[in-house]
Parts: C-alpha cells; sequence; structure tokens
C-alpha cells in the first residue's frame, strides 16, 4: 500500500507552551501527525490573515515531545500561505466571539485555496455547542432558549429544578442549578440574559449526573467505543474537568450509540470530523465542535489511539 503524502499540518491554538500535555486532545493529535510525518505549524490566535485575496497566517515549525516541561519546539515565524496538501486544526476554545467568526472566515476562504479545515469553518460558525443539541429534540430534555426573564423563571418553576446557562460558555463556567423557589433565581436571570439582551438557556436538572456527564467522541460520525465520564466531586454539581470532575472511562451504552447514530451523519455530512457529545442519563446535552477534548483520558485508560483514527480520515480526505 503506498504511503500517504506528507501533509502540512497547521494548528491554530492557544498557548502551546502553557497546555497541560497530559489532558489535551490537541496535543494527541500533533504527536500522531508528527509520528506519520507530517510537518507541523503553530499559529496562535490571532494570527490568520488576508493578503492579496489568499488566507495567509503567521505561522513557526513546530515540534512536539511527550515530555512533560519540555513539550514543544517553536522554529521561527514565517508568512504562511495555505492551499492543496495543506490541514488546519482549528482547536482555539470558545468563546465564539466576532474575532473567532472572523477567523472561521479567513479559513473558508483557505478551504477554497483547496486546504483541509477540521472542523469545518462554515459548521463551526453553525454549530452553537448548546443549540445544536436542539436539531436532535429526540435526544433531548425539556428546553427552554430565550431573552425573556419571565418566561424562563415561569419554565423553571414548571419543572421544579432546572440548570441555567448561557450559550457561548465552557468548563462549566456561568451555570447555575436552581429551582423555582430559589431566592437568587431572578438576579441569576438578570445576570445571564443582561437584562433581557442575550439568550440563556434553561434546562431540567438530571439528576444522573451524579454518575457523570459522559463525553462521547464522534470520528467523522462514528462514536469511539468507550466514553469519559466526569463526575462531580464533593459539593460540586458539575462533571467538567475544568470544574474539578473525576474522569472514569466507561464502554458506551446502547442509548449512548443511539444519541451517536442520530447526531452523526449530520456531522459529517456536515465536514465536523471531530465532534464531543455532553450526554448525562439518557439525554444529550450539547454538542461541542470547537476544540472538544478527552483523547488522552480514554487514550490512558483504553490503550487507545483516538487520533489515529481521525488521521486516518484527514489523510483519506486530503487525498481524495
Amino acid at each position: 500500500m503506498p504511503q500517504p503524502a506528507m501533509l502540512d499540518v497547521t494548528v491554530v491554538m492557544d498557548p502551546i507552551e502553557a497546555i497541560k500535555i497530559a489532558k489535551d486532545s490537541t496535543f494527541a493529535m500533533l504527536l500522531e501527525a508528527q509520528r506519520r510525518g507530517h510537518r507541523l505549524h503553530y499559529v496562535r490566535p490571532g494570527g490568520l490573515a488576508v493578503r492579496a485575496a489568499r488566507a495567509i497566517a503567521t505561522a513557526a515549525p513546530l515540534a512536539v515531545r511527550d515530555v512533560p516541561g519540555d513539550h514543544v519546539t517553536l522554529g521561527a515565524w514565517a508568512s504562511l500561505d495555505f492551499g492543496p496538501g495543506h490541514v488546519i486544526l482549528m482547536r482555539t476554545d470558545p468563546p465564539v466571539d466576532a474575532a473567532y467568526l472572523h477567523d472561521t472566515q479567513i479559513l473558508s476562504l483557505a478551504q477554497s485555496q483547496g486546504a483541509l479545515v477540521v472542523n469545518d469553518p462554515r459548521g463551526l460558525r453553525d454549530f452553537n455547542e448548546k443549540l445544536a443539541a436542539l436539531l436532535f429534540p429526540q435526544c433531548i430534555p425539556p428546553t427552554l432558549v430565550s431573552r425573556n426573564g419571565k418566561a424562563l423563571k415561569a419554565f423553571v418553576q414548571d419543572l421544579g429544578e432546572a440548570i441555567l446557562k448561557p450559550l457561548d460558555g465552557m468548563g462549566g463556567r456561568s451555570i447555575f442549578r436552581t429551582h423555582g423557589s430559589d431566592p437568587n433565581l431572578n438576579v441569576i436571570l438578570e445576570t445571564l440574559t443582561e437584562g433581557g439582551h442575550h439568550l440563556a438557556i434553561a434546562q431540567r436538572y438530571l439528576p444522573e449526573i451524579a454518575q457523570g456527564d459522559k463525553r462521547i467522541l464522534l470520528v467523522d460520525g462514528e462514536p469511539v467505543d468507550y466514553c469519559l465520564a466526569r463526575i462531580p466531586q464533593g459539593d460540586e454539581f458539575r462533571g467538567n474537568l475544568a470544574a474539578g470532575g473525576r474522569g472514569e472511562g466507561r464502554p458506551l451504552s446502547e442509548r449512548d450509540r443511539w444519541i451517536a447514530a442520530q447526531v452523526g451523519p449530520l456531522m459529517r455530512e456536515r465536514g465536523m470530523l471531530f465532534v464531543g457529545l455532553d450526554v448525562i442519563g439518557d439525554w444529550l446535552t450539547e454538542v461541542n465542535v470547537t476544540s472538544p477534548t478527552c483523547i488522552r483520558e480514554l487514550d490512558a485508560q483504553y490503550g487507545l489511539n483516538i487520533a489515529s483514527i481521525l488521521f486516518d480520515r484527514i489523510e483519506a480526505l486530503a487525498a481524495a
């Protein structure tokens, strides 16, 4: 079998020098790309640009090592012009703000020049990670999205107990567990909606969170066989690893596979090669497309190489 052509793999991510490599999924992707002999380039947030109507970047050649405290070497910064044979991993963390959206527009231009962008920039614009779950109503708990504080309050009162969160958070930030008689409910809603100017999401509280918020990884629409249950610790109700949750690997349940089968075809159709589903109990709560994590934890617990599955697909698409 012929060897895949060498690719120029460019990663756009937050400062690579500061990452925790034992938990960083982007780092796992870079290790695999380097193992396969591809050239690596690093772009800081803000490093994308357009010159002479072409998408370019200020990039540095990159070498990575699985050595804590000595995991990266950067070469000299220079201009990089995107085209065929280039793969761009867009892996900056939310929020999906104006700067992020403008970067996806530059990446769409890079795509038109022949580069493969992971994930597809149009999908990154279209799929808000909270709202995307609503595309699969058969999979989600009772949910309301609104700017109207009175409507949200009435919804919480009908549910009895609910989770309230903004549409642009990550890592468990600004998530509230509340109930209809909570004396702080009005101020929570005022804070989340900024007095009715911003959308907030209310969902039925799922007590199954005590058993973990499961992260299910999809590679080109197909689920990895194991998920990472992020289990709240102490008096914390949030399971997010960034909020102190403990990660415990588990095989996918039949319900997990059913949810993945509902979501996967649309993700594949839209070029979302690497997606993280958040599932609590039997219910889908989020569809993460910007910078899903948990590769390293699952690899370590089960002897997997999830990034290899991803790069098999990347190489096939780049060669097509």
